[in-house]
C-alpha cells in the first residue's frame, strides 16, 4: 500500500514541482532585468516586453528600452537557456553513463571549445567571419573534440566506462592545444580574453543568439524527453535495458551525440559555465524523483532560475565589474560535488 501511494504520489509532486519551478523562473526574469546600474520596476519591463509584442501602449523613454530589450532581456533569456540545456544534458550523461558525477563536458565539449574560441582569440583563424567567428571557432572545435572520443572510443562506444575514458583523454589533449596556443602566441590583452571566456560570461547575449540556443534547446529536450522509457531502462544496467528492448549501442549514440552538440552550441553562446549540467540534475531528482519523463522538464526549469540567479548575482554583486558566471556556479557546485562524493563513498 505504501509503494502505491507514494506511485501515484510522485507524479502530483511533479506537477506541483513544474508549476511551482514555472512561476519561479517567469518571477525571475521579471526581477532579474530590474536589476543592475539603471533602476527599473518591474512594470517597465513589462511595458517594453508588451510594446515590442506589438500592444499599443506608451513605450519607455529610448535610453530605458534599450537598457530592457537589447541589453538585459537577451542576457536574461540566454541565461534561462543555457542553464536548461545544460541541466538536462548532465541528466541524459548521467543516465547513460551510470555516473552520477557525468556532465555535460564529460565528452570533451568543453575542452574543445575552448581551442577553438583560442584559436580565434589568439590566432584570428576565421576572423573574417566577423561576430560570428567567436561562436562558430567554439562549435567547430566542440564537434571536433566530440570526434576524437567517437574515435578513440571505437566499437566500444556502448561501454560507458570507455566512452568516459575518451572523454578525458580528448579534455587533456585539447587543454594541452589550447594552454600552447596561449603560451606562445598570446598577448597580455589575448590572455585576458581567453581566461574570461575561459571562466564563461554571458555578456554577449543577443535576440541572434537567444533564438538560436532557444532551438537548440527546444530540440534536445524533445529528443531526450521521447527517449525517457529508454533512459529509465539505463538505470538498471545495459544487459537489463537491452532485455527490455532498449538497443543500447544505437541509442546511446544517438543521445550522446544529441547532447553533445546541444552542449557545442551552449558552450559556444556562453562559454565554459560548469557544475550545472552536475549540480541541477540531482536537487531535480530530490524533488521529483528517478523517472525521466518528470525529471527532465524539472531540470530544464531548475537549471534556467539557477543560472540566471548565478549570472544576476555575477553581473550585480561585484558592480561596476562583470564577473565570469563561472565563478559563481563554481563557488556554488564545488560544495555540492563535495555533498555527492561523500553520499557515494558512505553509500547513503
Amino acid at each position: 500500500m505504501t509503494t502505491s501511494s507514494s506511485r501515484v504520489a510522485e507524479p502530483r509532486r511533479a506537477a506541483v514541482v513544474a508549476v511551482a519551478g514555472s512561476v519561479a523562473l517567469v518571477l525571475s526574469i521579471a526581477v532579474a532585468v530590474t536589476l543592475g546600474s539603471a533602476d527599473l520596476a518591474v512594470t517597465d519591463v513589462a511595458r517594453s516586453v508588451l510594446v515590442h509584442l506589438g500592444l499599443p501602449l506608451r513605450p519607455l523613454p529610448p535610453l530605458h528600452d534599450g537598457i530592457v530589450w537589447q541589453l538585459r532581456m537577451p542576457r536574461v533569456l540566454l541565461a534561462v537557456l543555457v542553464g536548461a540545456g545544460l541541466a538536462v544534458c548532465g541528466a541524459v550523461l548521467q543516465a547513460l553513463t551510470g555516473n552520477p558525477l557525468a556532465d555535460p563536458y564529460l565528452l570533451g565539449i568543453s575542452s574543445g571549445a575552448s581551442t577553438g574560441a583560442v584559436a580565434v582569440l589568439v590566432l584570428g583563424v576565421g576572423a573574417g567571419a566577423g561576430a560570428f567567428a567567436l561562436s562558430g571557432g567554439a562549435f567547430l572545435g566542440s564537434l571536433i573534440a566530440f570526434a576524437t572520443v567517437l574515435a578513440l572510443a571505437g566499437r566500444s562506444l556502448v561501454s560507458s566506462t570507455r566512452v568516459v575514458l575518451a572523454g578525458v583523454a580528448a579534455s587533456q589533449l585539447f587543454g594541452a592545444v589550447t594552454s600552447l596556443i596561449v603560451i606562445t602566441s598570446a598577448d597580455a590583452d589575448a590572455t585576458r580574453s581567453v581566461t574570461f571566456w575561459l571562466l564563461g560570461s554571458l555578456a554577449a547575449a543577443d535576440w541572434t543568439t537567444v533564438l538560436t540556443c532557444a532551438a537548440v534547446v527546444a530540440a534536445v529536450l524533445a529528443a531526450c524527453w521521447s527517449a525517457a522509457l529508454a533512459l529509465d531502462a539505463f538505470a538498471f544496467g545495459q544487459e537489463a535495458a537491452a532485455a527490455l528492448g532498449v538497443p543500447p549501442a544505437r541509442t546511446q549514440l544517438l543521445l550522446f551525440t544529441a547532447t553533445a552538440l546541444a552542449a557545442a552550441a551552449l558552450v559556444a553562446a556562453s562559454g565554459a559555465i560548469g557544475f550545472v549540467g552536475l549540480v541541477v540534475p540531482h536537487a531535480a531528482r530530490f524533488l521529483v524523483g528517478a523517472g525521466h519523463r518528470r525529471l527532465l522538464p524539472v531540470c530544464a526549469l531548475l537549471g534556467g532560475v539557477f543560472l540566471l540567479w548565478a549570472d544576476t548575482a555575477a553581473r550585480s554583486v561585484f558592480a561596476p565589474q562583470d564577473v565570469p558566471v563561472g565563478v559563481v556556479t563554481a563557488v556554488v557546485g564545488v560544495p555540492v560535488f563535495a555533498v555527492i562524493l561523500r553520499r557515494r563513498r558512505t553509500g547513503s
